[in-house]
């Protein structure tokens, strides 16, 4: 009988869940997704081959999993981080350098590399993760320029953010990179420091 991780067996599906998504975010960072395998996953997160499978029966279902815990906590965060700012040019500009930290952070494929991985029904459940984002950015473009429509300007700026080679820097020229993007975007926007309500 495998052995309990915990107190509990929800204790222990916890465990081996944050045990999984450690590694598997360690191993997108360093391999990408398609070098990804179960095996492997199992084997560095100290779990059996088969007590994987009863956790995640494919590698499919691991990202998806993986995915929705993550963007979970992110959307937590990015909740959090925009409610400190007291302007639409703060707002903007703390949404952007989370976005682009995390891009740094993850390398999952982008957008339709990503769709093109997944089965369609898979690539939707990850897709709705995105939903509160974008309605984060919504409520800060509505504030910060309400004369512009938010559809135009929306997928304009997510497609921005989406780019890999803004983040794929050397790390000691990141935090320029970020924050040559923040500019970019504000004024693409219309925003900028004295436009501050």
């Amino acid at each position: 009988m495998p052995k309990i991780i915990g107190r509990s067996l929800e204790e222990h599906r916890r465990e081996v869940r944050s045990r999984v998504f450690d590694v598997l975010r360690g191993q997108l960072y360093e391999r990408g997704f398609d070098a990804i395998t179960l095996a492997g996953v199992a084997a560095e997160a100290g779990l059996g081959r088969t007590a994987m499978y009863n956790h995640f029966p494919d590698k499919e279902s691991l990202l998806v999993a993986f995915v929705e815990d993550e963007a979970t906590r992110y959307v937590e965060r990015l909740t959090a981080a925009v409610a400190t700012a007291d302007t639409p040019v703060a707002k903007l500009s703390t949404f952007v350098r989370l976005q682009l930290r995390v891009l740094a952070e993850y390398h999952l494929p982008p957008g339709t590399a990503l769709a093109s991985a997944l089965a369609p029904s898979a690539y939707r459940r990850i897709s709705a993760h995105a939903d509160p984002i974008t309605g984060q950015l919504r409520e800060i473009l509505a504030e910060g320029v309400p004369e512009e429509d938010p559809d135009v300007l929306i997928p304009m700026i997510t497609a921005a953010l989406g780019s890999r080679q803004v983040v794929d820097v050397p790390p000691e020229r990141l935090d320029d990179a970020i924050e040559g993007a923040v500019r970019f975007v504000l004024r693409a926007v219309g925003m900028t420091e004295d436009h501050k309500d």
